[in-house]
């Protein structure tokens, strides 16, 4: 009998639930299935916080004077079985993957109102860190491969792609990333830094482009580990 292979560790960092202000729920469910059908071992986790804000979905409007957290939230997609971002070690990880939604860009780091100078949730930024210096694999899907061009962009020839939109793609570019247009279901793979990337709903025009793109990002992934 041959040996078995060994079952990857990947973190899944989320920012809250729901595309206008937290995770997007289906790039999300995307990763989860695809790591699932790969048999890796999977943590979820998010950090602990107040959102940016919380947005009526139904009417695509901010609700005022309601608060809510990034880590209650995004609980609701890991079905409870989650973990504060704070608390864990890159140590144990062999990759992270961040699905997008406007909380990546909301909460996570400030991209969304701030561009290319925006800043980056310090617990989300201490761990990318450390993966990174550990050799280990980072994927972003949607608008989070701009944060991951915001935390080294300016350090390292970092290639990344939102797929093809220029105003983005020149905040992107802001930070010292090199961006790669590319179409809804392809990846980009920066094999010497160790990043992958795809764009999902920065172009999907429906659900099975999201989970088609996103596969092939976590296919990547599981390969660099």
């Amino acid at each position: 009998m041959g040996v078995l292979p060994e079952m990857k560790r990947v973190a899944v960092i989320l920012s809250g639930c729901g595309v206008y202000d937290g995770a997007e729920i289906h790039e999300a469910t995307a990763t989860l299935l695809a790591l699932d059908r790969a048999g890796a071992d999977v943590t979820i986790a998010a950090p602990a916080g107040p959102q940016m804000h919380v947005v009526d979905h139904l009417r695509g409007e901010p609700v005022a004077g309601e608060s809510r957290d990034m880590l209650v939230e995004a609980a609701r997609i890991a079905r409870g079985n989650i973990k504060a971002l704070a608390d864990l070690d890159a140590a144990n990880f062999d990759a992270v993957i961040l699905p997008g939604g406007f909380g990546a860009a909301k909460n996570l780091c400030t991209f969304a109102t701030e561009g290319a100078a925006c800043s980056v949730n310090p617990d989300v930024e201490r761990f990318l860190r450390a993966m990174h210096a550990g050799g280990k694999v980072i994927g972003a899907i949607c608008i989070a491969p701009a944060l991951v061009a915001r935390v080294f962009g300016g350090e390292a020839p970092v290639k990344v792609t939102i797929g093809t939109d220029p105003a983005t793609a020149a905040e992107i570019r802001k930070t010292g990333a090199e961006h790669v247009d590319a179409a809804v279901d392809e990846v980009v793979v920066d094999a010497e830094q160790r990043i992958v990337t795809t764009p999902a709903y920065m172009l999907a025009g429906r659900i099975g482009e999201v989970f088609d793109g996103v596969a092939k990002l976590v296919d990547k992934v599981l390969e660099l580990c």
